[in-house]
């Protein structure tokens, strides 16, 4: 992981919303992604008996559901020390290899970034 350049205000307003979403919805994780209009998407994991999402592969969703065609940035806000693989490959799907992944933790620390490839 590397974190040697400051944060874009952008990307630090999606780990301020992926944090906001994960305490608002009292869940694991919160993520946010912007698309390449600079959309936001937020949301937080899913665990349906049906169904079941990591907050990124939501926020994913919900921007390919609202017609992004590709991702800027993501961010996730969880307690695990790396992104999962899910996400990752998620994130890949729809912004490509090279699109930054900010790993934060709960209070809202960025632990990192990664490129979702």
């Amino acid at each position: 992981m590397s974190d040697a350049q400051p944060l874009d205000p952008e990307d630090l307003k999606l780990i301020t919303l992926a944090r906001s979403a994960r305490a608002r919805n009292g869940v694991p994780e919160g993520a946010a992604v912007r698309d390449e209009t600079g959309r936001t998407y937020v949301a937080g994991s899913v665990s349906l008996e049906s169904l079941n999402l990591t907050a990124l592969q939501t926020a994913v969703a919900m921007a390919v559901a609202s017609g992004a065609k590709s991702l800027e940035s993501a961010a996730v806000v969880t307690a695990a020390e790396s992104a999962a693989d899910a996400d990752r490959a998620a994130v890949r799907d729809l912004g490509g290899p090279a699109t930054p992944l900010l790993l934060a933790a709960p209070d809202g620390s960025l632990r990192g970034t990664v490129t979702a490839g």
